[in-house]
């Protein structure tokens, strides 16, 4: 395995990415994007149908444009090159090698087995063409960590809960690691192996013509390990479903139709990453005396004709507290609105908006003899002012 790990290697470090863009060492970022665009066209597949020596000159190009085209690889590959300049810089052949006037042993720089020593070990060269191609044994042992899936729920609750704030309990059912299989996907006692397609990186490369991207292995899925015997709960998936009752703090102030997220309340990580986050939309019911506008409550307050047109002192209900006391100027006509400090729902910053009461002043339907004698003689003493004079004079301008 280590002789395997080798070559490869050595099938990198061999080769001259600079000579193959035609640029030189300290060539701009710019120089070479440049260089390689102009290979690129020259030699790609579309442009020369049927010409085998410049597909793989299109290939080389690509290559070695996807290591020193990009900023970190680049460093790390300089490093390599640098670090092993001199006598055998490149000969993989076992043993010892000396490079920068040092002498090094190529089984322990590569992390893999001397004798007594532990396959995938850590540091050395193996460790930078790790970074670098992101393929050493050490790696591909270790599935990647990957952070839960984000879950989504509706919570209703009541219009004075949600004014004061209030603790609910939601049952959640979300995607998580099966229970038999631990989320490995292979059936429970045999043993995994490195995925042969992506060879444990998790990623394979896909060639787009001129560019490259990296994409999640179709096989491993992205776990870097494959078992030859699924798992016969999940099929393989590494998935199960994961029913739970968490408690969910519902702050003071909250609105209807407002989303909620709780950190680390939504689905389980993979291979010891973190959980996913809950982002609960709350439905409130409505009130049978009070509405909401913003950080404001609303109510509609019912007057008499006479307290509209005589003024009044009246008695306003408030939410959970007692009554105020409102002055009702005379002359006041129904839908005016009136402002009570304080008296609102609570705010972000712990102060609260204000009470908006609204006068509906209200006409009875029946009329006892007394009260209409009024009313006539009310009338009568206003007969002179005529109330839609000033409408027909608008209408005909």
């Amino acid at each position: 395995m280590a002789d395997e790990a080798n070559g490869f290697r050595a099938d990198w470090a061999n080769k001259d990415f600079y000579a193959e863009l035609g640029v030189k060492k300290d060539a701009t970022a710019d120089e070479i994007k440049k260089s390689y665009r102009k290979l690129a066209r020259a030699n790609h597949p579309d442009s020369n149908p049927g010409d085998a020596a410049k597909h793989e000159k299109f290939k080389k190009v690509a290559e070695a444009y996807d290591v020193v085209g990009d900023a970190e690889k680049r460093k790390k590959y300089d490093e390599m090159r640098s670090l092993y300049a001199g006598g055998n810089p490149f000969g993989f052949g076992g043993g010892t090698t000396t490079g920068g006037g040092r002498t090094y042993n190529f089984e322990d720089l590569f992390g893999n087995t001397g004798t007594g020593g532990t396959a995938g070990g850590s540091g050395g060269f193996g460790d930078m063409f790790g970074d670098l191609f992101g393929r050493t044994q050490r790696r591909q042992s270790r599935p990647r960590a990957a952070k839960g899936a984000d879950i989504e729920t509706t919570a209703t609750i009541g219009f004075v809960e949600s004014l004061e704030g209030v603790t609910i309990q939601l049952r959640l059912t979300s995607d998580a690691p099966c229970p038999d299989c631990n989320g490995t996907g292979g059936k429970p006692g045999t043993r995994p192996h490195v995925c042969p397609d992506c060879e444990g990186a998790g990623f394979i490369v896909n060639d787009l013509g001129g560019f490259s991207v990296n994409e999640t292995c179709p096989r491993c899925g992205g776990r870097q390990l494959i078992y030859d015997e699924p798992c016969p709960t999940c099929k393989g998936s590494g998935r199960g479903l994961s029913g739970r009752t968490i408690s969910a703090r519902i702050p003071a102030g909250v609105k209807d139709g407002q989303r909620i997220r709780l950190r680390g309340k939504g689905a389980a990580g993979e291979a010891g990453g973190p959980n996913g986050d809950l982002y609960v939309t709350v439905k409130v019911t409505g009130h049978r005396v009070f509405g909401r506008k913003g950080d404001n409550l609303t109510v509609e307050v019912p007057i008499g004709f006479d307290e509209a047109a005589l003024g009044a002192d009246i008695k306003v209900p408030t939410l959970g507290g007692g009554p105020v006391t409102l002055k009702i100027p005379a002359g006041t006509p129904t839908g005016r609105t009136f402002r009570i400090r304080g008296k609102g729902a609570q705010k972000s910053d712990g102060t609260k908006g204000d009470l908006l009461a609204t006068v509906e002043v209200q006409v009875p339907a029946v009329l006892d003899p007394e009260a209409r004698a009024a009313v006539e003689a009310y009338r009568a003493a206003s007969a002179g002012k005529p109330l839609r004079a000033n409408l027909f004079e608008q209408a005909g301008a």
